[in-house]
């Protein structure tokens, strides 16, 4: 495996790569256009210029999250087909600049939900924390205000203000997409996009919904083992991929981690770990991501990617605000390289273990 970090970029993100250079565990960068829209063409110069920024700091550029799929191709209008070519484009750029992995979501309005960016933490840390009551009390088009103020000063992905402005119209436009039809698009989308995967070997990694259930009566096909490999073999092409986000996938205390895990070996193409801590099973907030610290048995989760040989990009996910550092929520320097260092040990120790068998 190779540990990366996930970052912003110069312009937005208040870690720096001379900062990301001296985690020693981590050697590749996770970035994105981060001012492109979803629908947007990238162009080759533009990714040539962020991925030699990475490499001038002495860091290997492993990938991109995300190319932002935009709500023509989620919500299958007819605008599709054009913003499915502009998104093959941007591919076939990614893949001359020898770019080989595309983090990627297909949930409708909200890439991902809390209802808290800054819970505290009986340690005085804050955390990232969803609670369905406060979900269920919230006007949908109140949500990005009920948080923004929490955000730093940051933008945080998909949050972007220009987003959140016409939230209303974009209920609408998915009033009458369902589970199916949204899946229907996804598979209509993998399919159209796989002959230029095929072509530059770009894996395609799809993250899953966060939570794992619907949020304002919105769709949500990205939940469960049975989901999942349900879309693996819709489109079966290893290209088709997943990115298994132990936090996304564990917001539903049903899923087996491990087992999901192992059931798609071959297709896990990059891996975001970290833990959750539950005080009911619709209240959660993160955790560091020591196992003792939340609920997942974190040594289990990646003895399962190394089990079925997964040597992608791994990175340590949300962590806590610690040390008084002021940085996009979840996004912190000190505690994603705990956690780096953490998950390093875990692999170390499974790595050893295997090899006394």
């Amino acid at each position: 495996m190779e540990m990366t970090f996930r970052w912003y970029g110069s312009k937005h993100d208040t870690i720096t790569l001379k900062q990301i250079r001296q985690i020693r565990y981590v050697t590749g960068i996770i970035t994105t256009l981060y001012d492109k829209l979803p629908g947007e063409l990238w162009t080759q110069e533009e990714i040539h210029a962020m991925k030699k920024e990475v490499e001038d700091a002495g860091l290997h550029f492993a990938g991109i999250e995300s190319v932002n799929v935009s709500d023509a191709i989620k919500a299958g209008t007819a605008d599709r087909d054009k913003d499915i070519e502009t998104y093959i484009q941007t591919l076939e750029n990614l893949g001359k600049e020898d770019i080989h992995l595309v983090c990627y979501n297909f949930m409708p309005v909200f890439d991902w939900t809390r209802t808290e960016l800054a819970r505290k933490r009986d340690d005085g840390s804050t955390v990232l924390a969803y609670t369905q009551e406060a979900v269920d009390a919230l006007d949908p088009d109140k949500m990005f205000a009920s948080i923004s103020s929490d955000m730093n000063g940051t933008v945080m992905p998909g949050w972007e203000p220009e987003r959140m402005a016409h939230v209303k119209e974009l209920f609408e436009l998915y009033k009458d997409i369902d589970e199916e039809q949204l899946f229907q698009n996804l598979v209509y989308f993998l399919k159209a996009i796989m002959p230029v995967c095929n072509k530059y070997d770009i894996k395609m990694a799809i993250h899953p919904d966060d939570p794992a259930w619907p949020v304002f009566g919105l769709p949500r096909i990205i939940t469960s083992k049975e989901k999942i490999l349900r879309l693996m073999n819709a489109v079966d092409d290893v290209h088709n991929g997943v990115t298994f986000c132990s936090g996304s996938y564990g917001t539903s205390l049903k899923n087996d981690l491990p087992d999901m895990i192992r059931s798609l070996k071959g297709r896990i193409h990059f891996a975001h770990v970290r833990n959750l801590k539950f005080n009911s099973p619709l209240d959660f907030q993160e955790a560091a991501h020591l196992s003792e610290d939340g609920t997942f048995d974190m040594y289990e989760i990646v003895k399962a990617l190394q089990d079925i040989g997964f040597e992608g990009p791994i990175r340590p996910d949300h962590g806590r605000m610690i040390w008084d550092e002021k940085a996009m929520p979840g996004y912190g320097l000190y505690d994603r390289a705990l956690g780096a260092a953490y998950i390093c040990g875990l692999w170390e120790a499974c790595r050893k273990a295997n090899n006394n068998k």
